[in-house]
């Protein structure tokens, strides 16, 4: 399928993508993989229906909303996941008893930020929607996921918890 603004539309490894690619430069990876539409249905059995039209053309409504936005969403990922860090890692990482490893004293989010440059995917859903996927340093098996809805962080968690 070709649309207007996302170009080739096939299946892919995680549901449908496009030739459109993301990139912003506080990801260490450039041109990232764009998925349209969820991978699974409520049943957990792979979408293999392409979206609609009218779906595609609300995904590239949704995804130039963010793309206007990109250095306010950018610094809302950045303090999200700081906050987050706070919140669930840094009772074991600041405590070198509990880590068995000397504190990594990650004090701000800049000193963070270091640990969420590397960028796996992005998808693009339905009710103005974009989940973000990051494989997090200090957690690779849980990584962490972003989900906008209507330009604001709406949750964070690790992949496949928002």
């Amino acid at each position: 399928m070709k649309h207007s603004y996302w170009g080739n539309i096939e299946a892919d490894w995680a549901g449908f993508s496009s030739d459109l690619t993301f990139s912003n430069p506080f990801f260490d990876e450039q041109e990232i993989e764009i998925f349209l539409g969820v991978e699974y249905d409520e049943d957990g059995e792979e979408i293999e229906e392409l979206p609609t039209e009218n779906q595609l053309t609300e995904f590239a409504e949704t995804y130039r909303d963010f793309l206007e936005n990109i250095e306010t969403n950018i610094k809302s990922i950045q303090d999200k996941a700081y906050e987050r860090y706070l919140k669930v890692y840094a009772h074991f990482y600041e405590n070198s008893e509990k880590s068995g490893e000397k504190a990594l004293n990650i004090d701000n989010v800049d000193k963070h930020n270091e640990n969420i440059k590397e960028i796996m995917y992005l998808r693009v859903l339905n009710e103005k929607t974009i989940k973000l996927f990051i494989r997090y340093k200090l957690d690779r098996e849980h990584g962490l996921e972003f989900k906008f809805v209507d330009g604001q962080i709406e949750d964070v968690g690790g992949v496949a918890e928002t």
